[in-house]
């Protein structure tokens, strides 16, 4: 049956969502408050066969209870808007080995580039869709044996011969620019189809296998550049959609590129002193103008789409101010300045008349924005997540969504046989 009593919950008036969770200083969080014991044998390694037979935690008003995730629409009301991340994940490790020394008798050594955001082109599709060379800021392993000078592999394909080139740039962040270049005619897309390898969690512990390269991919997966999957999506099959459409719950799409930093370690004593990743992402104006139409509340599947769903409400905080740069920073949703009660429709409309000034039909922008206990929600109302890492950014965003209440979910979980991390089992959470 449909939940037609959760139907409240999508109010913009609603209590739960019209204070913050709680008074605390975000930035004075100590991370330590936020750590569990999770034993290896609980991360799981590789995903079930079929993914919507993974467990579902339910979470509702403080009450758990469990179900299988084939079952999820149940829980949901009808007329909802359901916003999925479209992302799609990229094969971003590339391994080059440098030349041989002179005698000729020992290979060089083994250098990883791993590509983390487009640089020159900047835009992901426009850095894709290049021809002979691009740039991307990258992640460069083993580097003391890069001194200087290009590396170069060759790669196959389609039968022709190809060289792929590497050199080093400018440093930048944690990493460096680097300049690909290749002398064939095939597109960067499928260069790194041809010789990139799939970059699965680092937490699993083993090397990519044939299967992550559908498996580690959301059936509605669509727009390359993400090197990590938004994992809670990873439980939908094509079944479960149709059951969603069948319940009545709406369904739309934004994108937001996971990069590496979402297994970034919090390893400051307190959260502020943790410094967030910038995220891409592009929400189309349709996507906004039906938000407006559920007065600005949604359903969230995963963090990723929690995160960009939130950002936009301060991405039209900044067009109301006339900003040309609708860039979110780490802390804006926590200054009195910024969080002044606007409602959400009202901001999401500015968003809409930033585009339309502009003639953009799609919105793209970036985020830094950091869900910690102390955050005011004005989008989402529920969310479909699975089980996180101890210590993590993405444990603090479900515990500010929560109420606080985060450990008794956790040790439910332990304590049921659910599995944990990206192939692990999943959950909804129903404040």
């Amino acid at each position: 049956m449909v939940f037609r009593s959760l139907l409240p919950l999508f109010s913009t008036k609603n209590s739960n969502f019209a204070h913050k969770t709680t008074e605390m200083e975000p930035k004075h969080i100590h991370i330590t408050e936020y750590n569990y014991a999770l034993p290896e044998e609980r991360i799981a390694k590789f995903p079930l066969s079929r993914r919507d037979t993974s467990k579902l935690l339910v979470y509702r008003h403080g009450r758990i209870s469990e179900d299988i995730f084939s079952n999820l629409p149940e829980y949901l009301p009808g007329g909802a808007l359901m916003v999925f991340n479209n992302t799609r994940v990229v094969r971003a490790r590339l391994h080059f080995r440098k030349a041989a020394t002179a005698a000729g008798c020992t290979p060089g050594a083994l250098i990883e580039i791993f590509i983390l955001e487009p640089a020159v082109p900047a835009e992901y599709q426009e850095n894709f869709l290049c021809r002979g060379r691009c740039s991307w800021y990258c992640l460069v392993g083993n580097l003391k044996k890069w001194k200087a000078g290009a590396l170069q592999q060759c790669i196959s394909i389609g039968g022709e011969n190809v060289t792929l080139s590497a050199s080093k740039g400018e440093p930048h962040g944690t990493g460096y620019r680097i300049d690909f270049t290749w002398d064939s005619g095939h597109t960067w897309a499928e260069i790194l189809e041809a010789t990139g390898e799939l970059p699965i969690p680092p937490y699993l512990n083993r090397k990519t296998e044939e299967s992550d390269l559908t498996s580690y991919q959301t059936v509605y997966s669509k727009i390359k550049g993400s090197v990590a999957a938004p994992t809670a999506g990873l439980h939908f099959t094509p079944e479960v959609l149709e059951a969603l459409d069948i319940h009545g719950v709406e369904r739309d799409e934004v994108t937001l590129h996971v990069g590496a930093g979402t297994f970034k370690p919090v390893k400051s004593e307190e959260i502020g002193g943790h410094t967030m990743h910038t995220e891409h992402i592009a929400v189309h104006r349709r996507t906004i103008e039906r938000l407006i139409a559920h007065e600005g509340a949604a359903i969230a599947v995963g963090t990723t789409s929690v995160r960009t769903l939130e950002s936009l409400y301060y991405m039209g905080l900044l067009a109301m101010q006339g900003m040309e740069d609708l860039h979110v920073e780490q802390w804006m949703p926590y200054s009195e300045d910024t969080d002044n009660g606007i409602d959400t429709c009202r901001t999401l409309q500015a968003l809409l008349t930033y585009m339309d000034e502009r003639n953009m039909d799609v919105l793209h922008s970036s985020t830094r924005i950091i869900i910690a206990p102390g955050y005011r929600f004005h989008i989402v109302r529920m969310m479909v997540t699975n089980f996180h890492q101890p210590q993590s950014t993405l444990l603090l965003l479900v515990s500010a969504f929560v109420n606080g209440n985060w450990r008794s979910i956790y040790d439910y979980a332990l304590s049921h046989g659910f599995r944990f991390l990206s192939y692990g089992d999943s959950s909804i959470l129903i404040p």
